[in-house]
C-alpha cells in the first residue's frame, strides 16, 4: 500500500513530538530526583562558612545569593564518585562553590558545556589511569568522549579549601578552563568574561608576566607559564584565594582580573 508524502510528514511530526515529550519529562524527572538529594540550606551554609574564604568575605545578602547559586548547580549538574572515590555532601558543596565563584558577579550564567563532574580519589594521567606511574593530573576538562565532563581529584578538591592552601585551588582552576572553553577555544582569553577593549591590555600583561615567570622574576608559580590558558587559570586561583596579596604584589594584573570578573553585567 502506498502512503503519500503528507501522511509520512504527519507520522514524522507525531514521532518527533512523542520523543520531545519523553525527553522533557525524563530530563525534568532527573532534575527533581537530584534536587531531592540536595544538602539542606543550613548544611550548605555551614560548609561555606567553614571552608570557603570567598563566601566569608561576602555581605549577608550576597551570601544568600551565593547559596542559591550553589544549590542551582547541585540541582542541575551530576557529581559522581569514580574509581573508588568516597565523596560526602561537603565535597559536593565544595565543587558547586568552585563553579559559582568565578561567575558570581554575572547574573545570567550557567555552565552550558558541562553535564557532570567526576571525582577520582587521587591523581591520574591523561588516559584517566589512577595507577599509572605517570599520574600527575589533579583536574581536567574532558575532551572527545569525555566532552561535557570535568574530572577532579578528591584530594586536590579538599586541599584547595584548607585554611592555608599552598598549591592553589584545582577546582576553581578547572572551572576557569571551562569558562575559557565556552567560546570554543581554551586560549586564555575568555570571551564570556572579557570585554573587547580589555583584550589587548590583558594579552600584554599576560605575556609580560609569563616572561617574568620563565626568567625567575615572579612569585607566581611556574605552571602559569605553561601557556596562556594555564596562565589565566592559575592567576584566577590567586585572584579568588588571595586577592589582597595579588593586589599588593601584582597591581596591574589584579586590576585586569578585577575588571574581568567583577565588571557590571551591562558592560558585557
Amino acid at each position: 500500500m502506498m502512503i503519500d508524502n503528507k501522511v509520512w510528514m504527519l507520522l514524522a511530526i507525531t514521532l518527533v513530538g512523542m520523543l520531545l515529550i519523553w525527553y522533557v519529562f525524563k530530563y525534568v524527572g532527573n532534575k527533581k530526583y537530584r534536587r531531592s538529594q540536595l544538602p539542606q540550606e543550613a548544611s550548605v551554609r555551614s560548609v561555606l562558612q567553614r571552608s570557603v574564604a570567598f563566601f566569608q568575605r561576602l555581605q549577608k545578602a550576597a551570601q544568600d545569593e551565593f547559596i542559591e547559586r550553589v544549590q542551582y548547580f547541585l540541582a542541575t549538574t551530576k557529581i559522581s564518585p569514580e574509581k573508588g572515590a568516597a565523596i560526602t555532601d561537603t565535597d559536593r558543596v565544595l565543587v558547586a562553590a568552585s563553579a559559582t565563584i568565578p561567575l558570581f558577579h554575572f547574573s545570567r550564567w550557567s555552565y552550558e558545556n558541562l553535564d557532570e563532574v567526576l571525582i577520582y580519589p587521587g591523581t591520574f594521567n591523561e588516559k584517566y589511569d589512577i595507577e599509572a606511574q605517570d599520574r600527575t593530573v589533579l583536574g581536567m576538562v574532558g575532551e572527545g568522549v569525555m566532552n561535557r565532563k570535568m574530572i577532579l581529584s578528591l584530594d586536590s578538591l579538599r586541599a584547595g579549601f584548607k585554611d592555608h592552601p599552598s598549591e592553589g585551588n584545582t577546582a576553581i582552576h578547572e572551572f576557569v578552563h571551562l569558562i575559557d572553553k565556552a567560546d570554543g577555544e581554551i586560549d586564555g582569553v575568555p570571551s564570556y568574561l572579557i570585554s573587547r577593549d580589555l583584550v589587548q591590555p590583558w594579552l600584554r600583561e599576560m605575556h609580560k608576566t609569563i616572561n617574568a615567570i620563565r626568567h625567575d622574576r615572579s612569585d607566581i608559580r611556574d605552571y602559569a607559564a605553561t601557556n596562556e590558558a594555564e596562565f589565566l587559570a592559575v592567576v584566577s586561583e590567586y585572584f579568588f584565594q588571595k586577592p589582597k596579596q595579588l593586589e599588593e604584589d601584582h597591581p596591574e594584573l589584579f586590576a585586569l582580573l578585577n575588571e574581568m570578573y567583577n565588571r557590571p553585567e551591562k558592560s558585557q
